[in-house]
């Protein structure tokens, strides 16, 4: 597809529908009749959405930025009440006139096959009764956000976040570890109603959103809202089943070496985040501009072009969120949302790396991570639809994993994160535990999330909670690692609720399984076959963004879309023999 100029003025900006609704107008009314006429349209569509896109993505990331901000929240309830229903009317109705459009203009298969392969299921389901159930979803999110985002823990004299008490789980004095976890897990248990009402709230009005588009329950209805055309959910079990057998094992060894080097009788929540060996904690960097000066050495060790493409982000000094134009907005502090995420202003084509840096020796693996999805971001921009920009989230997280893995080699050095080899090899070893321990946490999760949507009747029901927390229990126990819960029942039974994805994205978890195994694959080419290969396979597959089917973006990247048995028990047993290599 040649370059088009778009029909949409650079200057548009989005606050109210009477500045999307024109535009939305001649696009429905405007005549097409030749090939080069429907992409002049879609080009126009992509930017129109673009605009709209960046509108809500900069609203949002303000009140991630600062969720005690009461003008930032009204400014985002506003949008998604008064602005995103009529989007998503819009949207259906452009979508609508696109398959009507394609079915009698010659369009190149192999270019738009995505692309209208997607419009058709979103004009499949669509329902306009879902617009207000989704905006009541959007404000769900917001609020719990805002619980979140308050939960903040008196420690050591001082009020601290919940970033920054983590990093009170690396201290070798077990009392403290045990002190500061129980004070985090008292502050969490203390909003424990409020997001279970949350929870059973959304979960009510998902399964009637499902309902209204004709699917039994969420799950149909998910899958084919994110477009899930690659894999099922029968898939997703068989991911579980692979996991238990290929990865648990180890994740149990781990568990007991652990438990041996600390010379307990059992493992407690306390002891899984600190040094077996009574090393104190890792302190990768300072604060948000240390730690992009130090990523950034690691990137032009591993390719100048990486480093050249994270310098356009800034120098991780920012702290005021998009307010200034900023990409980045790194360190912890109170009021920020938990978590952190990379968004993209899409008409701009820039994007936005929100992370709550404490720095933790995790922190680095976060920030290397949300940089693969810059990177993502930014081998994409050139494609002139917005709908290929954004990859699919299996292909997109590999982008991102991938760079955890990429890096590694390249944390240590004068410059570098870890000066001092052995906490280079301390740091590397964390990495791949954390790899083998993550796959039965996103099996976990993944589980539970096909428990609560192909039984929703629980969220209506005075004993679905107890219900829920049974089933949330079984499940962990099928892919726990040896840690000891006696006597805190309580805590281990609402540990769910820690994760934000569970709230706000539903569903949104196995991705990062998937594209986990394509990112082992990566690195397994990289020590194989040398760096430079594999990161000419990285961007390969990136530039792409989502402008073809699943197995066709592993493919361009030299991957296998495979998550049976064999390939898992191959990356799993090659994850093992590297970590022996590593001094414990």
């Amino acid at each position: 597809m040649s370059a088009i100029e778009t029909r949409i003025p650079a200057a548009l900006r989005v606050r109210t529908w009477d500045d999307v609704a024109p535009f939305v107008d001649e696009l429905l009314a405007r005549s097409v009749a030749t090939s080069p006429e429907l992409e002049q349209w879609l080009v126009d569509r992509s930017e129109l959405d673009a605009a709209c896109a960046e509108a809500r993505s900069i609203l949002s990331i303000n009140t991630t930025c600062n969720t005690e901000d009461q003008e930032a929240q009204a400014a985002y309830t506003r949008f998604i009440e008064q602005v995103a229903p009529n989007l998503k009317k819009s949207g259906f109705a452009l979508d609508r006139r696109l398959v009507e459009l394609a079915a009698r203009v010659p369009l190149d298969a192999e270019r738009f096959g995505v692309l209208l392969r997607d419009a058709r299921a979103s004009v499949e389901i669509f329902r306009e009764e879902n617009v207000p159930i989704q905006t009541e979803l959007a404000k769900l999110g917001q609020k719990f956000d805002r619980v979140a985002g308050a939960m903040n823990v008196m420690f050591e004299g001082r009020e601290q976040t919940l970033p920054e008490m983590a990093r009170y789980q690396e201290v070798t004095d077990r009392s403290v570890r045990e002190a500061a976890w129980r004070g985090v897990a008292s502050r969490r248990l203390r909003d424990e109603d409020t997001l279970h009402e949350i929870f059973d709230e959304s979960v009510r009005l998902r399964h009637r959103m499902a309902l209204n588009a004709g699917f039994e329950n969420y799950v149909g209805y998910a899958f084919k809202s994110k477009g899930r055309f690659d894999y099922t959910p029968a898939d997703c079990f068989a991911f579980h089943s692979s996991v238990e057998r290929a990865f648990v094992p180890l994740t149990r060894t781990l568990s007991e070496h652990r438990r041996t080097a600390l010379g307990v009788e059992s493992l407690r929540p306390w002891d899984v985040e600190v040094d077996p060996h009574g090393r104190p904690p890792l302190t990768p960097f300072s604060d948000g501009r240390d730690l992009v000066s130090k990523t950034r050495a690691a990137l032009r060790r591993l390719d100048p072009r990486l480093d050249a493409m994270f310098a356009r982000l800034g120098d991780g000094a920012n702290t005021r969120g998009v307010a200034t134009g900023e990409c980045l907005d790194l360190d912890s502090r109170k009021g920020k949302a938990p978590g952190g995420y990379q968004a993209m202003r899409d008409r701009e084509r820039k994007p936005f790396i929100f992370m709550n840096a404490a720095g933790r020796a995790s922190d680095v693996r976060t920030m290397v991570h949300e940089a693969g999805h810059a990177f993502h971001s930014m081998l994409a921009e050139r494609e002139p639809l917005l709908h290929y920009r954004h990859a699919p989230l299996e292909f997109a997280e590999v982008a991102s994993m991938s760079m955890e893995l990429l890096t590694m080699p390249h944390w240590g050095g004068a410059e570098g994160f870890y000066p001092e080899s052995p906490d280079h090899a301390r740091a590397a070893r964390g990495q791949l535990e954390k790899i083998l321990e993550i796959m039965p946490w996103i099996a976990t999760i993944d589980a539970f999330q096909h428990w609560v949507y192909s039984n929703p009747r629980h969220a209506e029901q005075a004993s679905g909670r107890n219900e829920r927390a049974a089933a949330w229990v079984g499940i962990l126990d099928r892919f726990s690692a040896g840690v000891s819960w006696t006597g805190l029942e309580r805590e281990r039974a609402a540990l769910w609720q820690r994760q934000l994805h569970i709230f706000k994205y539903p569903f949104y978890y196995i991705e990062y399984g998937i594209a986990q195994l394509g990112a082992l694959q990566l690195w397994v080419m990289a020590l194989e076959r040398g760096e430079t290969e594999a990161i000419g396979a990285y961007t390969r597959g990136l530039t792409l963004g989502g402008s073809k089917p699943l197995p066709k973006l592993f493919a361009a990247a030299g991957l296998e879309f495979d998550f049976g048995l064999d390939t898992m028990r191959r990356l799993a047993d090659r994850l093992w023999k590297e970590l022996e290599k590593l001094p414990a």
